[in-house]
């Protein structure tokens, strides 16, 4: 049986490039999470991991495309390597290979995700900062708007119409992609104006 090489690619959102991450690799298959990496639900990791099987390789463009915990990352990590699994992270350059134990690589690999870990800390505290100042200062907007159903009917006429999709956004105030969203919900995948 032949061993794969898997790659692995999350991106935060809908609207992020994924394609670079692993570009120009060599790969037998791609699972690919459009999602926060808070945790492990994510639908194509949970894929990938069921995936592989003893001797394949799974790639990961860095530490914190996999998980921004070290408990996760861990714990990912080990079952991988007990499963005869080995992984690659792309940018740090560490392997581990189900094979072998080496514990320097154990040690830079704790270190760089309990740093991946402490930087979304930081970003998580910078955030709530930010907003309780916008609050303070009532120019807090929010998330994303949300339309009524008058409103996406209109959308969906003005489309057919010809209407440039781009001009359809700014006359609601909203971004193209929350357009794309109220236009294909089921997708959500960025299209060009």
């Amino acid at each position: 049986m032949k061993h794969q090489t898997v790659g692995y690619i999350r991106v935060s959102s809908v609207d992020q490039n994924s394609e670079r991450q692993l570009e120009g690799m060599t790969l037998d298959k791609v699972f690919t999470d459009k999602a926060s990496g808070k945790d492990t639900n994510r639908p194509e990791l949970q894929a990938a991991l069921t995936y592989l099987r003893q001797g394949d390789t799974l790639v990961v463009h860095s530490l914190d495309r996999l998980a921004r915990n070290i408990e996760d990352m861990l714990r990912i990590v080990r079952e991988l390597n007990a499963k005869g699994v080995s992984i690659k992270f792309m940018k740090e350059s560490l392997a581990f290979d189900a094979a072998t134990n080496d514990p320097r690589s154990t040690l830079m690999f704790t270190i760089l995700t309990a740093f991946a870990e402490f930087e979304r800390s930081l970003i998580r505290e910078r955030q709530r900062e930010g907003i309780a100042i916008a609050k303070a200062k009532g120019v807090y907007k929010g998330g994303t708007k949300s339309l009524t159903s008058q409103q996406v009917e209109d959308i969906k006429q003005r489309v057919a119409a010809g209407v440039p999709k781009a001009r359809i956004a700014k006359d609601l105030k909203i971004s193209r992609q929350t357009l794309y969203n109220y236009l294909d919900p089921v997708s959500k995948v960025a299209q060009p104006a």
